[in-house]
């Protein structure tokens, strides 16, 4: 299902008046909150549900075929109640996909719900026909097949909703899932695994009285719960600097708990929240040591691993960190704090070191190799510089967010880039835009006035975090796939306000 360019401006239409100015719940995240409605949960008590797994349907051809079916269910989110949600697969987050670098893979999604939806696998190297262009929708009751090489080294990816205007509202009542790709390189290194490679999908999330998903729909008259089939966009007119919760979910929980040895241990975390940024820190520190040491980014290893004291996450973020919790005593309970929050959002979860390991095969930080990969630095010596501009502006007149001036049109390519050649892209804002650049990924190499990148801009990424008044310089190269693909802002409500630009790869 396609839309034309005069369905996409009757759809932009009835983009109503907002606030002209930004209604911001703290300094760090741009967007405005929303208070639940209902008595909310006891932090702590809820343990960390495991990520469910999805084996593929079959394996032949050289191929692993996955299917994936996007229905609605009710789930318990918050401890004795039940929420209705879209869903892929019946849960939520929806499964884990693993896959092999090097081996194809096909997710075949049938749409069991009733609007319409576009699937994007976040940081995946992929053909236009499979990536999720906005309009590129696969109607109710409608299948589609897609494809994905792999042909790319291992990192965390995570799939999500990517349907124009409605992205936000999607994504936040449940279409999201995590995706890992494996290879040769990483497993090969002596890092945890098992039950101690832990994948962490944070949330923030906000419920009505009676423990809905409370999002500030734009078609009100259709009642707080309405799956829209929707002639204006998700968002309403209050909200589109953006929506913060005040419920903290991790793999679908609220503010969860969960018990580890006092061992080392792999934490694959990812920042999924639709307009909350994230500042991660472990308390209380451990005695010695550095509290995480990372080991990956976006896209993968990092060339080398490096020290944090906390973590600066924007939203669809991904960081590969290592965490030993053999510093800390038995019986000790280490809590992760979102430093960016307050009250109750000032805290993600906790873990509750229960006992001595009996068995660890991986290394230390300080004795993992010091090359973990190779990542080759882009030439940009004769590269291009492209200008992306990210402000308020008018979305056919009524207030909204733009990309150089202009609103998403999705038959309008903003720029055209040859394959092959190295481009200098410079991202400018007004406020904090979390920046993603679909097809492949790309280097940091300059933030604002300083020589180099930031301490959180190492390796391959395919988002980054751009502050208020800032310019950042990326390093991109793409390969392999012709056809016309996005870049935008993962403020998902910025995004569905148009803060959207289509390129054509030739």
């Amino acid at each position: 299902m396609t839309i034309s360019r005069r369905r996409f401006l009757g759809l932009t239409a009835g983009v109503g008046t907002a606030a002209t100015g930004c209604s911001t719940a703290t300094p760090t995240s741009t967007g405005q909150l929303l208070p639940s409605r209902i008595t909310l949960p006891r932090p702590f008590t809820v343990p960390l549900p495991p990520m469910p797994v999805l084996r593929p349907s079959s394996a032949s051809g050289g191929r692993d075929v996955f299917d994936l079916v996007q229905r609605p269910a009710t789930l318990e989110v918050l401890p004795g109640v039940r929420t209705d949600l879209l869903t892929y697969g019946g849960t939520f987050p929806g499964p884990l996909l693993e896959t092999r670098s090097g081996r194809p893979a096909v997710v075949r999604h049938r749409n069991a719900l009733e609007v319409p939806v576009s699937v994007h696998l976040h940081g995946g190297h992929t053909p236009s026909t499979s990536d999720g262009y906005p309009t590129d929708l696969v109607s109710p009751g409608e299948s589609r097949d897609y494809t994905y090489p792999m042909r790319q080294r291992a990192a965390m990816l995570w799939y999500h909703d990517h349907r124009m205007d409605f992205t936000g509202e999607q994504v936040y009542r449940g279409l999201l899932g995590v995706h890992l790709v494996r290879d040769d390189e990483e497993d090969a290194l002596p890092l945890p695994h098992s039950d101690r490679e832990v994948v962490l999908a944070i949330v923030d999330r906000s419920f009505d009285e009676h423990g809905q998903l409370h999002y500030p729909s734009a078609d009100a008259g259709a009642g707080e719960h309405a799956h829209h089939h929707a002639e204006s966009p998700g968002i309403d007119d209050a909200h589109i600097e953006g929506v913060l919760g005040d419920v903290m979910l991790v793999n679908g929980a609220a503010w969860p708990v969960m018990e580890v040895d006092a061992t080392r241990y792999r934490l694959r975390l990812l920042n999924g929240c639709s307009s909350r940024r994230l500042d991660l820190a472990l308390d209380p520190p451990p005695p010695a040591g550095a509290m995480f040491t990372q080991i990956g980014s976006d896209g993968g290893l990092l060339t080398t691993p490096v020290a944090h004291k906390h973590l600066v996450m924007a939203q669809a973020e991904r960081f590969d960190v290592l965490v030993d919790f053999s510093k800390y005593p038995v019986g000790t309970q280490v809590t992760l704090r979102n430093r960016f929050g307050s009250g109750p959002m000032g805290a993600v979860m906790r873990f509750v070191v229960a006992r001595r390991a009996s068995d660890d095969d991986s290394a230390p930080a300080d004795q993992l190799p010091h090359r973990l990969s190779e990542i080759e630095p882009l030439d940009t010596t004769s590269a291009r510089v492209r200008e992306w501009s990210f402000t308020r502006g008018k979305v056919h007149g009524r207030p909204g967010w733009v990309i150089n001036g202009e609103p998403f049109d999705p038959e309008e390519m903003a720029a055209t880039v040859p394959l092959g050649k190295t481009e200098i892209w410079r991202f400018r804002t007004d406020l904090h835009h979390p920046v993603h650049v679909h097809l492949d990924p790309f280097q940091v190499i300059r933030r604002g006035t300083s020589q180099g990148p930031g301490p959180f801009d190492h390796g391959w990424k395919d988002t980054v975090d751009v502050r208020p008044a800032e310019h950042v310089d990326i390093a991109v190269r793409f390969t392999d796939y012709k056809g016309r693909y996005v870049i935008h802002c993962h403020n998902l409500e910025h995004e569905d306000r148009m803060m959207m630009a289509a390129f054509a790869t030739t």
